[in-house]
Order: structure tokens, then C-alpha cells, then sequence
């Protein structure tokens, strides 16, 4: 079945224990705000049977798998193994969030770039799209992308923050830009200098939560129906409809992800 296109959340994270009392109202808020689609991404093992759960239970909602930078000292057979058992799953989409993180480096940078690759090894091998999380590691990343050609079942880079020169050469390497919260943060200059050269078709809408609450409800819990404000403020950057933005950014996240394993 191919999925046709409202709203999308290209990345949360549902299975974390921020949700345990409130699951199933903030997915019923999200339908409501017209959220049509849920991208829950699993970044430790731990979450793995959670993200499962939800994806059985909620048809909106689909999944991903991966290792975080964070924890990449996680990452062994098992966790592969783990991985590659949960992806034969028909709502389990793309690996991630893997990559790089240099501003926090709770793990050694050697493990977190080993972990980088073996997983851009094993997605290709599942022929999953990644989703790369890259924080103070800009060249480290591209470096390692370019090499393993890690866009070739395409790929996003989540929560974007670096510049329209690196956007540009993410572009060129078959990614797609996800844009969170941030953009209605005064310091997201850099990020709507990047929307407005980017084509509109390789843009996603994510909110990260329960992280990166956009205003003006930033310092509480963030979530999925919060990515109405994310769409309304890359519309106003890119100076086009609402409705013809959402459109754009629906059809970007089908085609990415669900049509794709749905052709596989």
C-alpha cells in the first residue's frame, strides 16, 4: 500500500517515561491539533519494546531504532542484533537517532564515531533511511557521511542547527533538514537563513519532544500536537500558505519513509 497525504511529527519520543502517565492524551491532543502522522524514535535499547508497543497500538504512529551518540558505549552485537530483529517490522521506518554529539560527550568521541559507523553499516544492510543527530561535530559528521555514503537509502538530519553551507552539502548527499522547536526561539537566525534557501521539498517538521518546546509554551513538557506552531513559523520564514507548507512537509515524510518501506 502507498500512503497518500496535515500535520507531521518526523521525530519524538513517545516511549520515554515523560509520558507513562499521559500517553494516550497527548497522542488523542496531537489527532485533535491534526497531527496525521508520528515518527517515535527509540534511542536506547531499553525504549525498544515501548516504541513496539505503540506502533502496534496507534496506527498514526511509526517507528525508528537506533544507538543515541549519548550512549553509543551501548552498542554491541546485541543491541544490533536487537535493532535488526525490531526493524523487520512493517511501521519500524528508519535507524536513529545515531551520530555524533561533542558538546555534551557523555561518551569517548573514538566510541561514539565507531558506534556511527557500524550503525550507517548496519542501516544500509537494512536499507533504512537515517536519522543523524550532530551537535559540535560538523565537519566529524560530513566526514563520516560522505565516506560511508549514508544518504543512499536517504537520510535526515534532525533537529538542524548548522549553517546554509553545510545544509547545502547535506542536501547534495541525499539528506533532508528536519526543523524543531528552535525555529520560534530568537536564536534560531542561522536556522531561517536555511529555510529560505532550501526547497521546500526536502524540509521536514519535528518537534523532539518531550525536548525543545517551542514558544510560547517553552519550560514545560513538549509534544506532538506542539508541531502546529514548528509549521506555522517555517511558513511564515518561507512566506507561504500554512496549509501549502504542511502539505509540502506531509508529502516529504511519506515519501521518505513510508513509501519507501512500503515499495521494499
Amino acid at each position: 500500500m502507498l500512503y497518500t497525504c496535515m500535520l507531521v511529527d518526523s521525530h519524538c519520543h513517545l516511549e520515554m517515561e515523560e509520558y507513562d502517565a499521559d500517553r494516550n492524551r497527548v497522542i488523542e491532543r496531537s489527532i485533535k491539533e491534526g497531527v496525521r502522522y508520528i515518527l517515535t524514535v527509540a534511542t536506547e535499547e531499553r525504549y525498544f519494546a515501548k516504541a513496539q508497543e505503540l506502533v502496534d497500538t496507534y496506527p498514526m504512529v511509526y517507528g525508528a531504532l537506533g544507538i543515541h551518540p549519548h550512549n553509543s558505549k551501548e552498542y554491541n552485537e546485541r543491541a544490533s542484533a536487537e535493532i535488526t530483529r525490531y526493524a523487520a517490522g512493517e511501521k519500524f521506518v528508519a535507524y536513529g537517532e545515531i551520530g555524533l554529539d561533542f558538546y555534551r560527550n557523555y561518551a569517548p568521541r573514538e566510541t561514539q564515531v565507531r558506534a556511527f559507523r557500524a550503525q550507517i553499516e548496519l542501516a544500509i544492510e537494512l536499507e533504512l533511511p537515517i536519522i543523524v543527530h550532530s551537535r559540535d561535530a560538523k565537519d566529524e559528521t560530513l566526514a563520516i557521511l560522505k565516506e560511508m555514503n549514508a544518504g543512499v537509502n536517504g537520510g535526515v538530519m534532525h533537529c538542524y542547527s548548522y549553517d546554509l553551507a553545510t545544509a547545502r552539502t547535506l542536501l547534495d548527499l541525499g539528506f533532508h533538514l528536519s526543523v524543531p522547536g528552535t525555529i520560534t526561539y530568537k536564536s534560531a537566525s542561522l536556522l531561517l537563513e536555511t529555510l529560505r534557501s532550501a526547497p521546500l521539498d526536502r524540509i521536514l517538521s519535528e518537534t523532539d519532544a518531550p525536548f525543545l518546546t517551542p514558544l510560547p509554551h517553552r519550560g514545560k513538557r513538549n509534544e506532538p500536537a506542539y508541531v502546529s506552531l514548528v509549521v506555522k513559523a517555517i511558513a511564515q520564514a518561507v512566506g507561504k500558505p500554512v496549509e501549502e507548507v504542511s502539505e509540502t512537509l506531509c508529502s516529504n515524510f511519506v515519501n521518505l519513509f513510508l513509501n519507501r518501506k512500503a515499495t521494499a
